[in-house]
């Protein structure tokens, strides 16, 4: 079994969010990085980071600032939140992040995943499902499907 430990990206910071609520953050770590390089120097290998922002835009809002976190800390990486389309997994995977999270666009479009894998095979893609109240969420939590 392996433990990763997250990384919540918003405004650029490390947070967490209570129970999903974008109103209820708490700053865990003003500097992404430092954040990042706090879990290796604990012995940590691979990290989960989310991009809050991307989540909320439907776009990668943060690559610049994850594929840092990548290429100074060497740690491996797996990324979600905001991710839409086959060239932003392209473009994730280019910068030497190791796994892409598909959360959103697993419920809304099931052929998207599967597109994904085939391009990019089932050691780089991951399927990440929020739950609120037994149904799966979507879009950062600011919407509930009706899947369980």
């Amino acid at each position: 079994m392996q433990i990763l430990p997250a990384i919540d990206i918003k405004n650029g910071q490390a947070v967490r969010l209570f129970k999903g609520d974008f109103s209820q953050q708490t700053v865990v770590n003003p500097d992404v990085l430092d954040q990042a390089r706090l879990f290796k120097e604990a012995g940590i290998r691979f990290i989960h980071v989310v991009d809050l922002d991307g989540a909320l835009e439907g776009k990668a809002s943060n690559r610049d600032l994850i594929a840092q976190i990548k290429e100074t800390t060497g740690l491996g990486v797996e990324v979600g939140g905001g991710i839409r389309t086959l060239e932003q997994i392209e473009d994730y995977l280019e910068v030497g992040i190791d796994r892409v999270i598909i959360g959103s666009m697993a419920v809304k479009s099931p052929d998207f995943v599967q597109a994904a894998l085939e391009k990019f095979g089932a050691d780089r893609i991951v399927v990440g499902i929020d739950a609120k109240s037994g149904l799966v969420a979507t879009e950062g939590w600011l919407e509930t499907s009706q899947v369980n």
